[in-house]
């Protein structure tokens, strides 16, 4: 199935069976456990949109145990770069209609949470299409060692994604029913 068959038909399942998930109260403190970071690192997160698996309880926990929280920030030329945030900092909101800093003091994660459309067992995903993080995780990869992790639903998952050779593997996918 192509990749623009396979978005369209996953979105249509989430939007479907968003409100059904219950996530476990213990999915943040074992994801705290599992990063095991020292409290100086730098997380980055994304702003759910779509029906995606909402990170920003997973921020917040991060932000109150005194990591630094940062979003991304579209730039021109299908670019992004992680600004930092402070939970309570207000957001504006971008061209593509994604709430997004307004400080913008650039950062680099130490570890970025992905969202993703549709993903496989090897640990490949897809995402809308831009290609923004694909991108930015090479970018980051030639400055620093980053850890990726995909947030995802369980019925997110596929058999197989055709993968291209601009797609970026991630360290590690969560779903609510992985932790």
């Amino acid at each position: 199935m192509s990749k623009f068959k396979l978005r369209k038909k996953i979105i249509n399942i989430r939007k479907k069976k968003y409100f059904e998930i219950k996530i476990n109260n213990n999915f943040i403190d074992n994801l705290s456990k599992k990063t095991n970071l020292s409290k100086n690192k730098i997380i980055g997160g994304y702003f759910p949109i779509n029906f995606e698996f909402d990170c920003l309880q997973i921020l917040k926990k991060f932000h109150s145990n005194g990591y630094g929280i940062s979003l991304p920030i579209i730039k021109s030329i299908r670019q992004m770069d992680f600004y930092k945030w402070h939970i309570n900092d207000p957001l504006t909101i971008s061209s593509l209609g994604i709430p997004q800093p307004l400080k913008l003091k650039k950062v680099y994660p130490d570890i970025i949470f992905v969202p993703i459309v549709a993903f496989d067992k090897f640990r490949n995903r897809i995402g809308y299409g831009g290609g923004f993080y694909d991108r930015y995780l090479e970018k980051i990869s030639q400055t620093k060692k980053c850890t990726t992790i995909g947030l995802a639903f369980s019925h997110q998952k596929v058999n197989k994604i055709n993968v291209e050779n601009f797609d970026r593997k991630l360290d590690l996918i969560l779903t609510e029913k992985l932790m």
